[in-house]
């Protein structure tokens, strides 16, 4: 009997423990979108399991060691927002599977993506024809993003208004974080040009939090500070 209870009020602490984690964690740890995250849910789930249920285990010891865990969680991705590269190493770089309408089978092959799994995705995005696709990319977390070709767009009020479509591309990310993304830059979009542009919106480079050439050709520009008085969502 002693023993029953001892483990319904483990299980109970274990799950105040995991709420309050989750809370203070944030929404990435339940989507696994990405390599960290996945691997953190599932020590995070083992750690619980194992302060719940298994009586063989002191309980304070496997605390110490969630907690220290948790810690180091907190450690990499505060880090990690102030510095690309660990960022990219943590969570990994999307792949590129179709670019132009062409399979690129030197992508699928490096990341054990076959042409079955290509028209899987495609067909729960509504897909099913692959001749509709311009771009697709794998992301990191395994879902599949797809650009279709302009003729198979659907039609809003500014295409018809605008002048006649442009080649679509894939994005140009120029700038992150207030650093320019040199090895992006192209005969195009030079470090001159990043300047010019810019300087035309009376902006310094310290001060662009995220600068990104969106596939219509159009250069998007995010300010650190956005100047909005009231945001619609306030975390």
């Amino acid at each position: 009997m002693e023993d029953i209870l001892m483990s319904l009020l483990r299980t109970f602490v274990s799950f105040i423990i995991l709420s309050i984690t989750t809370f203070l964690i944030g929404k990435q740890i339940n989507t696994h979108n990405n390599h960290f995250t996945f691997a953190m849910s599932i020590i995070i789930g083992s750690f619980i399991a194992n302060m719940g249920f298994d009586l063989k285990l002191k309980f304070l010891p496997m605390f110490a060691s969630f907690a220290f865990l948790v810690a180091i969680h907190f450690l990499l991705a505060s880090t990690a927002l102030k510095s690309r590269r660990l960022r990219k190493w943590i969570s990994g770089r999307p792949t590129v599977i179709m670019e132009k309408g062409k399979l690129l089978e030197a992508n699928m092959k490096k990341v054990k993506y076959s042409i079955d799994d290509l028209n899987q995705h495609l067909r729960e995005l509504g897909t099913f024809n692959i001749a509709e696709v311009e771009f697709a990319v794998l992301e990191v977390s395994g879902k599949l993003s797809v650009l279709k070709k302009t003729a198979y767009q659907n039609i809003a009020k500014q295409d018809v208004l605008s002048k006649p479509f442009k080649e679509m591309n894939l994005p140009v990310e120029l700038l992150m974080d207030g650093e320019i993304i040199h090895k992006n830059l192209t005969s195009q979009y030079t470090e001159q040009w990043i300047n010019l542009e810019l300087s035309n919106r009376q902006l310094q480079l310290n001060q662009v939090l995220y600068a990104v050439v969106s596939t219509n050709g159009m250069l998007y520009v995010d300010e650190y500070k956005d100047q909005l008085s009231a945001p619609t969502d306030r975390e």
